[in-house]
């Protein structure tokens, strides 16, 4: 990997807060996975269409919504334990590493989908405690956040967004 890509790998994930969320196996796996893209600073459409997407993002994307969308209920009443939003985070990371090792996008697409998995780890981070700044249910609706960003910007036939994550 060349210098200059693998600094602009390290600021968007030391920006992004990435490298606490998704310590050990997942991080490496990120690094490793870069593509010659310039980083962007926003998520946004591929020329006002969404962004192509591959079989494993789409499946783990799938895993992600189903494991926090039930939860976000849960959540907002104040019925989720600590343990409880570190097993999700754990689940949500493993849904990530995945996503990560078996990426095919074309550089701009993997690009913009390296802006929602800050955001997911970004939320994992808080669900998992490791960011004082932001309570744990408010990491699980960042992640939900994440997903329904994913569903407005990459191409996948039947998402459904999760509802109300506020």
């Amino acid at each position: 990997m060349n210098r200059t890509r693998w600094h602009g790998i390290a600021l968007v994930l030391a920006a992004a807060g990435l490298a606490a969320a998704l310590a050990g196996p997942v991080l490496a796996q990120t690094a490793a996975h870069s593509h010659d893209a310039a980083a962007p600073h926003a998520l946004s459409l591929n020329q006002g269409r969404k962004w192509a997407s591959d079989d494993a993002l789409r499946k783990g994307m799938d895993r992600i919504r189903s494991l926090v969308a039930p939860r976000l209920g849960d959540a907002h009443a104040g019925k989720l334990s600590a343990a409880r939003y570190r097993e999700l985070a754990a689940q949500v990371e493993t849904e990530v590493g995945g996503i990560v090792a078996n990426c095919k996008l074309e550089p701009r697409a993997d690009a913009m989908l390296h802006l929602v998995i800050a955001d997911l780890g970004e939320g994992t981070a808080a669900m998992a405690g490791k960011n004082p700044q932001l309570r744990p249910a408010l990491g699980l609706v960042k992640v939900a956040q994440a997903v329904n960003a994913y569903g407005s910007h990459f191409k996948h036939p039947g998402f459904k967004l999760v509802p109300n994550p506020h």
